[in-house]
């Protein structure tokens, strides 16, 4: 398993080259991900958008656009739809966000005759690098699921899975984490993780290995979970975090990045291709490593 991720380029670079559908692609930060990402060998992008608005911003970030397939759709949701239909039809095979909202992008993606809905629900995947952790650490679901169910978590626990199969590390421990380590009944997010647990112990879920409830200081910290009496296979080693709801998710992701000197790579899973759908707030480099870490995988 990868414990860097800059080595998500490399991993891309052992594979043929991915096309990426960028839907509204007339994007500054977008298309510098985009050309980095092309330069290093690892994608090639199918640009669909407002042309001239695409040249005008490659010409200013010196993005030779030489050979480049550009598909002149000005309306959003139309560019997104048509990016979609792209990847349906085999023409691509990771798709990217671009000036749009992620909204009308996830209308595309869920539309029921050129969407890319897959029969299991959309969830956000991030892998963080972070200096006071000794290896990747998957965060999931930041950005999509508001507050989810049993069945949903399960869910969101096979896409973050599928991501760390897709890295090499065929086995990743999940954290369910919550304020406590205990279970209890007035406390549904202990059931749930309570639940899981036991699910993943009778082998009704494969793949991971899963324990939980567990506090996040438990969860990474080795020393935390010994002075706490905690024995477990995940704790103070976990792969992955599953957050209880988007709340919980988004403060544990966004306080890695700008509080825990992270830096981070993430994806939207669950549809029939990797979807790269950053925020506004996610650094060039972000982007780009996003865009890598779909090409590693897909």
């Amino acid at each position: 398993m990868i414990r860097h991720l800059s080595q998500l380029v490399d991993l891309a670079k052992d594979k043929r080259r991915r096309k990426v559908a960028v839907a509204a692609a007339g994007d500054h930060h977008v298309l510098e991900a985009i050309k980095n990402a092309r330069e290093e060998g690892i994608i090639e992008p199918v640009l669909i958008g407002d042309t001239e608005k695409i040249k005008n911003i490659s010409r200013e970030i010196k993005f030779d656009l030489d050979g480049v397939e550009i598909i002149e759709e000005k309306d959003n949701f139309r560019a997104s739809l048509a990016a979609t239909k792209l990847i349906g039809e085999g023409g691509a095979e990771i798709l990217m966000k671009g000036l749009v909202s992620s909204g009308i992008l996830l209308k595309a993606v869920l539309d029921k005759e050129y969407g890319l809905r897959k029969g299991t629900i959309l969830s956000h995947v991030a892998l963080f690098e972070s200096p006071y952790y000794h290896k990747l650490l998957g965060v999931t679901d930041a950005a999509m699921n508001v507050s989810p169910d049993l069945n949903e978590k399960i869910a969101i626990i096979k896409n973050s899975v599928e991501v760390f199969h897709g890295l090499g590390n065929m086995n990743p421990k999940v954290a369910i984490v919550g304020s406590v380590e205990t279970v209890n009944p007035k406390m549904e997010a202990t059931m749930h993780a309570a639940t899981i647990s036991m699910m993943n112990y009778r082998k009704q879920i494969t793949g991971c290995i899963i324990d939980g409830p567990l506090a996040i200081d438990g969860a990474v910290s080795k020393r935390a979970s010994e002075l706490k009496n905690i024995t477990s296979d995940v704790a103070g080693d976990v792969d992955i975090i599953l957050t209880p709801d988007i709340n919980g998710g988004n403060i544990l992701y966004k306080s890695l990045a700008f509080l825990g000197g992270g830096t981070s790579a993430a994806l939207i899973m669950g549809a029939k291709a990797p979807i790269v759908l950053t925020s506004r707030g996610d650094t060039e480099r972000s982007k780009f490593l996003s865009i890598a870490l779909a090409a590693a995988i897909s």
